[in-house]
C-alpha cells in the first residue's frame, strides 16, 4: 500500500489540504478533473465582475497566517489589497493557484497531480479513474465540492446549470429571464448578464422571495453576549433575537460565526431538520451575504423594474409561444399563475444527492457509508471519517468540504473550510 494520501477533488478544499498535509511532511496525490488544480466552480468559473462574499483580510488559505491573502494582493494586486474589502473571486483564484504552487515547489514529489475523473472509491484507501488507472493509498479524502442544480432538466431555452461551460451564451440582451432561486447563485448570473450587455427583465422566485443580504459599510464588531447552552431551539432563538435587537444582526452573526459546528453538532437530528425547515432561508442570506456595491446594483435592478422577486412555488416549465412558461403559485395562495420569459436558469443552488452521486451512491449501496438522519449528505464522525450502515468509522476514507455540509452544517465559506482543514490534516497525520 502507498503511503500517499489521494484527494479527490482539486478545488480550494482539496488543494489548501494537499498543501498543509505536504507542510507536515506528508506525502499527497491530488486527482482533479482538468488541470484547472485550486480553482474548482467558485474561483474557476468567475469572473472580474465577481466578487468575494467575505473581506479580504478573512481570507487566508492559512489558518497560520490571518494576513496571508492580504499580504499577497499587496504583492500581486495592489488596486485589491484594502483588508476590509472584497477582492475579485477570480484573484482570489490567482492566490490559490500560487499557494499550491508554492507547496509544489516546497514538497517535489511529495505532491503528485494526477488529471482524470475518478470512477470509484474503494474505503480502503484506493480509487479508480475512469480510464482504469488505479491509485492506492493510506487515505482518500473525497472534496469534490459543490454539484450542479438538480431542479429542471434541458430542454430548449432552459439552462440548468448556469455555470456549465458556455451556459449563458445564448442569452440575448433583450431576453426576458426566468431564474428558480433568489440566492448567491441569482445575483452571480444577473451581474454576468448584465456584463455581457443584457438589457432586459427578470423573475426570481424561491419559496419565501429572500435574498441575500449585505455586508455593512465597516466590519462589526462581535456581540459580547452569553449563547445558552445546550438549551433547547426556542431558548436559542429567544436569545439570538435579544441579542440582535441590543447589538444588530451582523454582530449576532459574528457572534455565532465561530461556534455554529458546535452548535450544530449539539442538535438533535430533528431539531436540525426543522431548523432546515424553517429557519435555513433566514440563516442563509444573513449568513452569507454579499459585498455592498454588489447588493447596490441588484438593488438598483429592482428599483428599476427589472428584476422582481417573487415568493412561492413552481411547477415544470413548458414551451408557450415562442416563449417559455413556468407555473407559480404565489405564497400563501391557492391560485396559480404562470411566468413567461425566454430563458429560464437553474439558480437554486447545489444539488447533493450522495445516494445518485456515482462515488458515494456505491458506497451508501454496499453499506460501506451512510446518510445522516438529518437528510443533508453522509453521516460521519467529528474528524470527518464515513461512518458505515452500522455507524463505525471508515479509518481511511474522509469528507471534506461542502459534501461534509450534514455533518458541520458551515462547509462552503473559506473561513469555515480553512479550519475543517486544519482539523482534517491533524487527523490524517495520524492515520496510518
Amino acid at each position: 500500500m502507498s503511503d500517499r494520501i489521494l484527494i479527490v477533488g482539486g478545488g480550494f478544499s482539496g488543494a489548501m489540504l494537499a498543501a498543509r498535509l505536504t507542510a507536515t511532511g506528508a506525502a499527497v496525490s491530488l486527482i482533479n478533473r482538468d488541470d484547472r488544480f485550486g480553482l474548482g466552480v467558485a474561483y474557476g468559473a468567475a469572473a472580474p465582475w465577481h466578487r468575494l462574499n467575505v473581506r479580504s483580510a478573512r481570507m487566508s488559505a492559512d489558518p497560520d497566517r490571518s494576513d496571508d491573502f492580504v499580504r499577497w494582493l499587496q504583492a500581486h494586486a495592489p488596486e485589491h489589497a484594502a483588508p476590509e474589502g472584497f477582492a475579485p473571486r477570480a484573484v482570489y483564484g490567482r492566490y490559490v493557484e500560487d499557494r499550491l504552487a508554492a507547496a509544489r515547489a516546497a514538497a517535489g514529489d511529495r505532491l503528485a497531480t494526477i488529471v482524470g475523473t475518478v470512477a470509484a472509491v474503494d474505503p480502503t484507501g484506493s480509487v479508480t479513474l475512469a480510464d482504469g488507472r488505479r491509485r492506492t493509498g493510506r487515505a482518500v479524502v473525497l472534496a469534490t465540492g459543490n454539484p450542479p442544480p438538480r431542479n429542471v432538466d434541458p430542454a430548449p431555452g432552459v439552462i440548468p446549470d448556469p455555470w456549465g461551460p458556455g451556459a449563458l451564451d445564448g442569452v440575448r440582451p433583450q431576453d426576458d429571464i426566468l431564474l428558480i432561486g433568489t440566492g448567491l447563485t441569482m445575483v452571480d448570473v444577473l451581474m454576468t448578464l448584465e456584463h455581457r450587455g443584457w438589457i432586459g427583465r427578470a423573475a426570481a422566485v424561491s419559496r419565501r422571495g429572500l435574498t441575500p443580504r449585505a455586508h455593512g459599510p465597516r466590519p462589526d464588531p462581535r456581540l459580547n453576549a452569553p449563547l445558552p447552552d445546550h438549551a433547547r431551539m426556542s431558548r436559542r432563538l429567544a436569545a439570538a433575537r435579544t441579542a440582535a435587537a441590543a447589538g444588530g444582526w451582523r454582530s449576532l452573526m459574528e457572534l455565532y460565526r465561530p461556534v455554529t459546528a458546535d452548535l450544530w453538532a449539539d442538535l438533535v437530528p430533528e431539531a436540525q431538520r426543522r431548523l432546515m425547515r424553517h429557519l435555513r432561508p433566514w440563516w442563509d442570506v444573513h449568513r452569507h451575504r454579499l459585498a455592498p456595491e454588489v447588493a447596490a446594483r441588484i438593488d438598483a435592478l429592482v428599483a428599476a423594474d427589472r428584476l422582481q422577486v417573487l415568493a412561492g412555488r413552481i411547477g415544470r416549465p413548458r414551451p408557450g409561444a415562442g416563449r417559455l412558461e413556468l407555473p407559480w403559485r404565489a405564497r400563501g395562495q391557492t391560485s396559480e399563475g404562470r411566468l413567461v420569459g425566454d430563458r429560464l436558469i437553474d439558480c437554486s443552488g447545489p444539488g447533493h444527492a450522495p445516494e445518485d452521486d456515482p462515488l458515494t451512491g456505491p458506497l451508501l449501496a454496499a453499506g460501506a457509508a451512510r446518510l445522516h438522519p438529518n437528510g443533508l449528505g453522509l453521516d460521519l464522525d467529528p474528524d470527518g471519517r464515513v461512518l458505515d450502515a452500522d455507524g463505525r468509522p471508515q479509518p481511511r476514507l474522509f469528507v471534506l468540504g461542502p459534501p461534509a455540509r450534514a455533518a458541520f452544517w458551515e462547509t462552503i465559506a473559506v473561513p469555515d473550510i480553512r479550519e475543517r482543514i486544519a482539523a482534517l490534516a491533524a487527523a490524517l497525520t495520524q492515520t496510518s
